[in-house]
């Protein structure tokens, strides 16, 4: 039995993205779940394709929701199906990812070493190449000879199952937004390291993003919908308290990524004015009943 778990969480996914991963994992040779947040029936005959599939020679195993709740919950349904099969890792993947040969082998590696090091490690992730922006980049510290970050985007994210386990996993009551963050947050608050793996590269495509120049810096207008960018704010300001408990150099660096990712959607991407409202929108608690 694999020690990692496969979770991917899709929603109206394309054809061409969903199985050319699959054919990634099958090379990794990993347990896989495939969970569907409430795609419409016209998706009907590519799940079945998908559930077809063999990997590691286990049937892919494909759970379907038939109300849309978000990737917290189809990552916990990720998580539910390690803990049952005593899995040490949970590999969480968007449905557009691509993993190149070795990627898994090389980040439980790297997790091997700085537990030997003596880290207690909650979550690795791997440098992100975007399809549409470039390399996204984190900020690191080096610690025993390893690259830690506050912080890493879910998809390619390896995770410590007992850590998840320790946090109560994905905080469903986010739904899509600041999920990882959240995730990342609350293993560092229990002293967990979430790590940065230079040799482990994945594609991975980062909404609508493209690279924009902005006083001689190179960053990524992640293009959004309005929608989202209400509860990008309002997930990131909710965090907020906490991160700055936990470190307050963190709650400044997400304070500004948050306010820098705002003003390049409502100057240099589409429906500047609806993103303006949405994020204004973010600013307030949403409303209960």
């Amino acid at each position: 039995m694999s020690p990692v778990v496969a979770v991917v969480a899709t929603y109206r996914p394309g054809a061409e993205s969903l199985l050319a991963l699959l054919d990634d994992l099958a090379h990794e040779a990993v347990t896989t779940i495939v969970v569907d947040d409430a795609s419409p029936c016209t998706f009907d005959p590519l799940l079945r394709e998908v559930a077809g599939r063999v990997i590691a020679g286990t049937p892919v195993k494909v759970q379907r929701f038939d109300n849309n709740r978000g990737i917290a919950r189809s990552l916990n349904a990720g998580l539910a199906l390690a803990r049952e099969l005593h899995a040490s890792w949970l590999l969480t993947l968007d449905q557009d990812t691509r993993l190149p040969a070795g990627v898994v082998e090389q980040l439980l590696a790297t997790a091997a070493g700085a537990k030997q090091a003596g880290l207690l490690v909650g979550a690795i992730g791997p440098v992100i190449h975007d399809t549409g922006g470039g390399e996204i980049k984190y900020p690191t510290r080096e610690s025993s000879g390893f690259a830690t970050t506050a912080e890493i985007v879910q998809s390619g994210g390896l995770w410590s199952v007992v850590a998840l386990q320790e946090i109560d996993g994905f905080d469903e009551r986010l739904g899509i937004d600041a999920v990882d963050a959240a995730a990342c947050l609350h293993l560092r608050q229990l002293d967990y390291q979430v790590l940065v793996d230079g040799d482990a590269r994945i594609t991975h495509r980062l909404g609508s993003a493209r690279a924009v120049q902005v006083l001689g810096r190179t960053v990524l207008a992640t293009g959004h919908s309005a929608a989202r960018r209400t509860t990008m704010v309002r997930n990131r300001l909710q965090l907020a308290p906490a991160e700055f408990m936990q470190s307050p150099i963190q709650g400044l660096r997400t304070l500004r990524r948050l306010a820098m990712s705002t003003a390049l959607a409502v100057t240099v991407e589409e429906d500047r004015w609806a993103k303006a409202k949405a994020s204004a929108r973010g600013l307030f608690p949403k409303r209960r009943g």
